[in-house]
């Protein structure tokens, strides 16, 4: 598991949120979950494009059987640690 930070639309501004994206179910959302609870509770939307972002690399992940998490994490650019 991993925390990305994603820029999420709260009130009509960009704001930086952390997501925990670790390995999900084949038939899950990478973050559907994540996203659902902090739009109910807190009012933070996140952006479509990158729902549908995340949802392809998932797809990619699995027809390559590579790992979710380092996808993102190439994919995103992001350092690893």
């Amino acid at each position: 598991m991993k925390m990305f930070v994603i820029p999420c639309d709260v009130n009509g501004q960009k704001v930086p949120v952390q997501f925990y994206i670790g390995e999900p179910h084949p038939r899950a959302h990478p973050i559907q979950h994540q996203a659902n609870w902090i739009s109910k509770e807190r009012g933070v939307n996140v952006p479509a494009d990158v729902m549908d972002s995340l949802k392809k690399l998932h797809e990619i992940a699995l027809e390559n059987n590579v790992s979710f998490v380092d996808l993102c994490t190439y994919a995103l650019n992001y350092p690893t640690t």
